[in-house]
């Protein structure tokens, strides 16, 4: 078990260092879903599956939903913005 627990430890700082280092919107979205469900993994290990089962509908379904959408909707409002600009 303690091995486990290392290994997840380990995953969940390797998963929050490759979401900040990642610089595409999309891909830190993707990086955020997995390190949710590290940590909801993590928790589980730790004996906690109400913490466990809120990590992963927060973190790894809501936050990563709520970014896609966010980037969705700013580049459509950019694209046309662009294309309004060429029409004038």
């Amino acid at each position: 078990m303690t091995l486990l627990r290392t290994l997840l430890l380990l995953g969940v700082a390797a998963t929050g260092a490759g979401t900040v280092a990642t610089r595409e919107p999309v891909a830190q979205a993707v990086a955020v879903s997995f390190h949710g469900l590290l940590l909801a993994l993590l928790f589980l290990c730790y004996q906690a599956p109400d913490v466990a089962l809120s990590q992963i509908v927060v973190g790894a379904v809501a936050l990563p939903l709520m970014i896609l959408l966010a980037i969705a909707k700013v580049r459509k409002d950019a694209a046309e913005r662009e294309g309004s600009g060429r029409r004038a």
